[in-house]
């Protein structure tokens, strides 16, 4: 072989490394998540494109009922892993309440006694959606902490939805709010769901093979990345417009917007989430 294509076939090489390191590779994972449960024809087709799905074990935001309870055996017999969603409070409430932590430990334990009777192992990460962004109020700390600490108590693991967007506080700082909840979690292990559907890094409303990495989402130590929502959000979205539906939503391969089935797209390190390995995110909190 001669120098010259040597060192052609080199750059090849090294371009094809730097390619898969920005879109993923076998160890990344197409899923998918949404408020309402599908119903169970729709979920077997889904399961053609997605690995994994999220579940909820509370009602979602903005909703009294939860229609996913009841779904995990026929959902893991199909085959998906899943990423376990317990709905948090808001500020407001937090703040009315006088006492964030007491709630975030009674809420632990509504999320420890639902992942139970739903069947799920001890140890899987149950993530708590939080959908405020920016810095963290003092009452949402303590909030978040002393339910980080009840899902440990309980013998699960916790995690947290959460925006992975910088949010800016003034002309010369912004915020992600993942990176302040990681930094301020004083050692307690939490698990990262991130959302970003900013374009880019996100590429909107598509459905890669392979699947981008979580840690493209800018926040380096996530272990899940929402990289599409529906409705899209157009101050994120229009640099990737075009990959959405005429309606703003985002549909799965060869589902018509006909159909209602709009969903949101996630990428993992996992096909499931739930139960991604114990030292991902650092030490296990300790028992008290």
């Amino acid at each position: 072989m001669t120098e010259r294509r040597l060192i052609f076939l080199t750059g090849v090489l090294f371009c094809a490394i730097g390619v898969s390191s920005l879109l993923g590779n076998a160890q990344t994972y197409l899923g998918v998540d949404r408020n309402d449960y599908p119903g169970d024809e729709a979920m077997v087709a889904l399961h053609k494109t997605f690995a994994f799905t999220g579940y909820w074990l509370s009602s979602p935001p903005g909703s009294n009922h939860n229609s996913w309870q009841g779904k995990r055996k026929q959902l893991q017999a199909t085959g998906y892993g899943f990423i376990l969603l317990f709905n948090g409070r808001e500020y407001q409430q937090l703040k009315a309440s006088g006492n964030s932590a007491r709630v975030g430990t009674s809420d632990a334990a509504t999320a420890v006694e639902a992942a139970k009777r739903e069947g799920f192992p001890k140890a899987s990460i149950i993530f708590l959606d939080q959908e405020q962004g920016g810095r963290m109020l003092p009452e949402q700390r303590a909030y978040i902490h002393a339910w980080v600490d009840g899902i440990a108590r309980g013998g699960y693991r916790a995690g947290v939805y959460c925006s992975g967007i910088p949010f800016r506080e003034s002309s010369a700082k912004s915020v992600i709010t993942a990176n302040d909840i990681r930094e301020h979690a004083g050692g307690r292990e939490i698990h990262f769901f991130v959302s970003n559907d900013q374009c880019g890094p996100s590429l909107g409303c598509v459905f890669p093979k392979p699947a981008p990495k979580p840690s493209v989402s800018g926040v380096t130590f996530a272990d899940v990345w929402q990289f599409a929502q529906s409705p899209r959000r157009p101050e994120m979205t229009s640099a990737c417009r075009p990959t959405y539906a005429q309606d703003g939503n985002c549909y799965p391969p060869g589902v018509p917007s006909s159909s209602g089935l709009h969903i949101d797209v996630d990428t993992a390190n996992s096909p499931d989430p739930s139960q991604a390995r114990p030292d991902a995110q650092g030490p296990a909190l300790s028992e008290p």
